[in-house]
């Protein structure tokens, strides 16, 4: 039994006493105990090492209190389980070597066995949810097709992803393709971290914002929406697709209980497009934590006002920034777990 089942419950639609609040990214870059773990051992190393990755992913419910986990893993697990090569260079981002370029490379990767190849992430999650002890849910995930495609494409991180882009538009069935092959590969992997035990599942379209409307239907949405599809009745699902708000409506009929949404849209419009039905998650620019802690605090009471206390999950616009100070992480977090008592005096 969970002690703390806000963030399920606002996912789910119930009334509750305050907005839940975690951040993306929360468990890492920021934190001087994870740096001290990074000194030790390598990227791939921590994410490979159950007890390295339990511990990674509980700091930040120690530490600032955040009403969930999230599994400290990496999107670009997926593309490595495929059969690509990942490495990934401190304070430089990720390099895939050997990137896709044609149909004949498909042949140099898989639809993943997650059990064979993923399996060191499922024995984290075990170990994580026996560690946590009901305290707060523990939140999977995985990267959204199109964005494991940008980068098996591409071969490294890219602002633009034009080379991306390029192989979708003059190579539209070697990319269709590769997709499903993605997709299927993250069908298996996020049913195989829901029966290892997590509460909630989260899908990283990072690079979403890139396309038109029309292509990300093409490229992204279709892929999502299988999916969500094939997760919906075993676990409560949230899209984050940063900066592809004007496909709100579209994402919140995949059937998804949560839309994470980033600072470039405001609450309203945000509400307006995805309709009543569905949670939003987001929106604080997560540069403002940098700004002095009464600014924060002032700042996270006028996005809760904003969205109007009810099926909101308060987080970050995008991931937190590794030079964040712990003590503006934490009020964050405060501020929102003192909007409940501000709420019931008012």
């Amino acid at each position: 039994m969970l002690q703390n089942d806000l963030l399920l419950r606002t996912l789910k639609g119930e009334q509750v006493e305050r907005p839940p609040v975690w951040m993306m990214r929360q468990a890492g870059r920021y934190l001087p105990e994870y740096m001290a773990l990074r000194e030790k051992y390598g990227f791939f190393e921590r994410c490979q090492t159950p007890e390295l990755a339990c511990e990674i992913t509980i700091q930040p419910v120690d530490i600032i209190g955040v009403d969930a986990a999230i599994l400290f893993s990496d999107i670009l697990v997926v593309p490595q389980a495929m059969g690509m090569e990942v490495q990934l260079i401190e304070s430089k981002g990720p390099l895939l070597p050997d990137p896709i370029k044609n149909i004949n490379d498909l042949n140099r990767i898989r639809v993943a066995d997650v059990n064979e190849t993923l399996h060191y992430v499922f024995d984290a999650i075990k170990l994580i949810k026996q560690e946590l002890n009901g305290r707060v849910p523990l939140i999977g995930f995985a990267g959204a097709p199109w964005t494991l495609l940008c980068y098996m494409v591409q071969g490294k991180g890219s602002k633009t992803f034009d080379e991306a882009k390029i192989f979708c538009y003059t190579q539209p069935e070697t990319a269709h393709r590769l997709l499903q092959m993605i997709t299927d590969t993250t069908i298996a992997y996020l049913k195989g971290q829901v029966k290892a035990g997590v509460d909630v599942i989260q899908i990283f379209d990072s690079w979403g914002g890139l396309l038109s409307p029309d292509d990300f239907e093409n490229f992204s949405l279709q892929y999502i929406r299988q999916i969500v599809a094939a997760l919906k009745e075993e676990v409560a699902t949230i899209i984050f697709a940063k900066g592809a708000w004007h496909s709100l409506q579209s994402m919140a009929a995949t059937g998804a209980h949560g839309l994470g949404i980033d600072w470039c849209i405001t609450p309203a419009m945000a509400r307006q497009l995805a309709g009543p039905n569905v949670t939003l998650q987001g929106n604080f620019d997560p540069a403002k934590l940098l700004a002095p802690i009464p600014v924060i605090q002032k700042e996270v009471k006028k996005m809760l006002h904003d969205f109007g206390g009810h099926r909101h999950i308060a987080n970050l616009g995008h991931g937190i920034l590794p030079n964040v100070p712990v003590d503006h992480a934490r009020a964050f977090v405060d501020a929102v777990k003192e909007y409940k008592q501000q709420g019931i005096e008012a």
